[in-house]
């Protein structure tokens, strides 16, 4: 099932400076960036962070990553469970995703681990 949380979306109104203030203000790290829309960062010996992302959030989208120990099946029993899914499994060019909410519509994202995760060597 669920191995770990990767990120928590916070919604600013620029990533880099924002970024920027993590980094300096919290001893913060960059861990990934995409070109257009986001920037996780976090500290340097921590495998999660925040994701700064630029907007708003779309109503019911927590921003939370999870990451389980198999993506595949851990989709299917959640539909066993009667989890309802809100995306279905989803290749996108940055990685495959799925989300499911909870009773009050609270969505989550479900992720393999092995798209985003960088080698903590990478983070230092």
């Amino acid at each position: 099932m669920i191995e770990s949380i990767y990120s928590v979306a916070v919604v600013v109104s620029d990533r880099k400076k924002a970024a920027q203030w993590y980094k300096e203000k919290l001893g913060f790290a960059v861990k990934e960036e995409s070109e257009e829309h986001w920037t996780i960062v976090g500290p340097p010996s921590w495998p999660s962070g925040l994701h700064l992302c630029e907007g708003e959030l779309e109503p019911g989208n927590t921003g939370i990553l999870l990451y389980p120990d198999d993506f595949e099946k851990t989709v299917k029993e959640l539909k066993e469970r009667g989890v309802q899914f809100t995306q279905e499994p989803k290749k996108e060019p940055w990685g495959t995703y799925a989300m499911f909410k909870d009773p009050d519509g609270n969505e989550f994202w479900l992720m393999p681990k092995q798209y985003i995760e960088p080698e903590l060597d990478e983070l230092t």
